[in-house]
């Protein structure tokens, strides 16, 4: 990675742009329309910060996630999404069926996620609200605490509210074409970062939290040194089989 300050970094290809730093404070010094595409995972506003991540499994120890500093107990004000809406082209908003007041505008075209939840408390389901015009689409990838679609090749979770890479791929793919520039302005787990470069599209990606943006440059790190060491030796040098070259 690039570093250029303690709050901004690249990757080493510049695609990827990492600030840490208010996310209204950038995008007040935007153009209108710059971004092809804002991708928001904002904090929902159910008290879902991963402070009680801990109490959750009866069967199994469940991960301590230290709460993000800007918690969960509210969704981002009106404000902000009028200024994501006014830097990008189109939006794809996750959770906007907690705050979808904020927003306010009708759409046909709803993204779920299914996440195969089986009979447990949790939602079985996101939803994201887009400004796209097309048809309501539905995509399925099983998330249910240690289980995942691909328990092979299990995403290290390091963000209570982590999204998979796959569902960021998925997005790529049906919503953007390469080279598009994306907005992010609540990184997290910066699974997103991940997805974008191995669909060769551009983001600048925005976290607040001091502590969840370096977890998160170290993974990108990490990331980003077993795909060069792929096109180098033609396969991962750590902690990848070389018999089974994947990246996660």
């Amino acid at each position: 990675m690039i570093k250029i300050s303690d709050t901004e970094y690249y990757s080493n290809d510049k695609t990827i742009r990492f600030l840490n730093m208010d996310c209204n404070e950038f995008m007040k010094k935007c153009n209108p329309a710059i971004f092809d595409l804002a991708v928001i995972d904002s904090p929902y506003g159910i008290g879902e910060d991963g402070s009680k991540n801990h109490t959750r499994s009866k069967i199994a120890t469940s991960k301590n996630y230290k709460a993000y500093q800007s918690t969960d107990n509210d969704s981002p004000t009106i404000e902000t999404f009028n200024n994501i809406i006014y830097v990008s082209k189109n939006q794809i908003i996750w959770g906007a069926n907690h705050f979808i007041s904020k927003i306010p505008y009708d759409s046909s075209c709803w993204l779920i996620w299914d996440k195969d939840n089986g009979e447990t408390d949790f939602a079985d389901c996101e939803m994201a609200w887009t400004s796209f015009k097309t048809a309501a689409r539905k995509f399925k990838h099983k998330w249910q605490g240690m289980l995942q679609e691909n328990m092979k090749n299990k995403q290290q979770r390091i963000h209570p509210n982590e999204k998979p890479i796959e569902l960021y791929k998925w997005i790529y793919d049906n919503y953007t074409k390469p080279n598009d520039h994306i907005l992010d302005c609540f990184g997290g787990s910066m699974s997103n970062a991940i997805a974008c470069h191995m669909k060769r599209r551009k983001l600048t990606i925005i976290e607040l939290d001091v502590d969840y943006f370096k977890s998160a440059l170290n993974r990108f790190s990490e990331y980003e040194k077993k795909t060069e060491d792929i096109l180098e030796f033609g396969y991962a040098k750590t902690k990848i089989e070389k018999s089974n070259p994947v990246l996660f």
